[in-house]
């Protein structure tokens, strides 16, 4: 059977004792495979997130990624992960530093991982693989609207040639029109590249549209989890049906390919 890519194990986490934010949440991604995980506001999906990039540590049970645990790792070990493991955040406007241009900005995950090689030439194709002119590595992020500035966000998490990403609400910031075209690009990515994604959202469409697996998230606990198609036609858990009931109609990735 093949190793996970990253696993949960029984994970409990909370700020405060008295306020547990997850409690005993086993999830597992294959390598390259996508998986949408599903919740209204305060379920603890983007605590979950933030445990499986090591920022946080759980207060009991077990992450891993390839086998190894998270959050324990020497520092040559740890680098290893940051370059296999890239967060895409909610918001393109705060994601990057106005002061910085895009250039230097897709490129700082390579000079910050030691990544050798031709930056210049790694920066104009990262920008032409997520569909922006080579120009737009000379100016800054202010020069570019929402969408353009997610695809310059989504450009910098891809320049060490990730593995996993992990996508916190990444296009609930923009506007409807643009939504579907930034959907489109990370449906292109991952067949393209193989890259693995855990996505996080509110969203029932969009996770619809990317993720072949789901697991729903309630008040810290995974409620209900399988193939996207299956969760979506017949929800087993009370909470799930909720949450469909409030989406008119949802397009699957299954439907889409």
């Amino acid at each position: 059977m093949t190793t996970p890519i990253l696993s949960l194990d029984h994970v409990d986490f909370a700020y405060r004792a008295d306020r547990p934010v997850l409690q005993d949440v086993s999830l597992a991604l294959a390598p390259g495979e996508s998986v949408g995980l599903v919740g209204e506001s305060g379920a603890g999906k983007t605590s979950l997130l933030r445990i499986a990039l090591g920022l946080e540590l759980p207060t009991a049970g077990r992450v891993t990624f390839e086998g190894q645990a998270v959050g324990s790792r020497r520092r040559a070990e740890l680098r290893g992960f940051r370059r296999a493991v890239q967060p895409v955040y909610q918001d393109p406007f705060s994601s990057l530093d106005p002061r910085m241009r895009v250039g230097e900005a897709i490129a700082e995950p390579l000079r910050s991982l030691g990544i050798p090689g031709d930056g210049d030439a790694r920066v104009a194709q990262l920008l032409a693989d997520v569909g922006l002119p080579e120009d737009a590595a000379s100016r800054y992020p202010d020069a570019f609207s929402g969408g353009q500035r997610q695809r310059i966000a989504i450009a910098r998490a891809l320049a060490p040639e990730p593995r996993l990403l992990l996508a916190d609400e990444p296009v609930s910031a923009l506007d409807t029109s643009v939504r579907m075209q930034v959907i489109e690009l990370f449906q292109r990515l991952a067949r393209e590249r193989g890259i693995g994604m855990l996505l996080v959202s509110h969203d029932l469409t969009i996770v619809a549209a990317l993720c072949a697996r789901i697991a729903v998230l309630q008040g810290g606990r995974i409620v209900e989890e399988g193939p996207t198609a299956e969760v979506l036609r017949r929800p087993r858990h009370p909470y799930t049906a909720r949450l469909l009931a409030s989406v008119p109609r949802l397009p699957t990735r299954e439907a889409a390919d």
